[in-house]
């Protein structure tokens, strides 16, 4: 067979795909480290929904220990959540070693409801979600109808 009938463009290392056609998980590093932020954390990926007259506040965080790796402070009417990720996998076979690490650190700020409390803010972490959870004021629990502004001509 002539050389230029064994080239394909999918076996170019060069060409983009070529890490998903070696391995999916490559491609999602490849990814996570292109939206990277250079400058700072990556932001941490929430959800936040008023539960009765709760304000709950889930983050998204697997691969980290609460205890060593989570930070959560209140400061100036935020809620700011800040965790640092290492992990290593280490795949031993026959005649052959392989190693991979991720690690990196996340931050997100959430605003809070004006009078919040910061003793009565409670966190807990299940199964990689860190979820925070705070009761609100009572003048946050209902808010306003909205109002219409008329609107003038001239």
């Amino acid at each position: 067979m002539s050389d230029l009938l064994k080239w394909s463009p999918f076996a170019s290392p060069r060409w983009p795909f070529s890490t998903l056609l070696r391995h999916p998980s490559e491609l999602m590093d490849s990814l996570d480290r292109m939206f990277d932020s250079a400058t700072g954390p990556a932001p941490i990926r929430v959800e936040e929904f008023v539960d009765g007259k709760t304000l709950v506040v889930r983050a998204e965080m697997p691969g980290v220990d609460s205890d060593k790796d989570v930070e959560i402070t209140i400061d100036d009417g935020y809620l700011h959540i800040r965790a640092e990720r290492q992990e290593k996998e280490e795949h031993k076979d026959k005649g052959h070693f392989r190693s991979e690490f991720r690690y990196g650190s996340f931050s997100r700020s959430i605003p809070l409801p004006e009078g919040v409390k910061e003793e009565d803010i409670k966190a807990s972490y299940n199964d990689g979600v860190l979820e925070v959870r705070t009761p609100l004021p009572d003048e946050a629990a209902q808010p306003e109808a909205p109002k219409k502004l008329p609107i003038t001509r001239g």
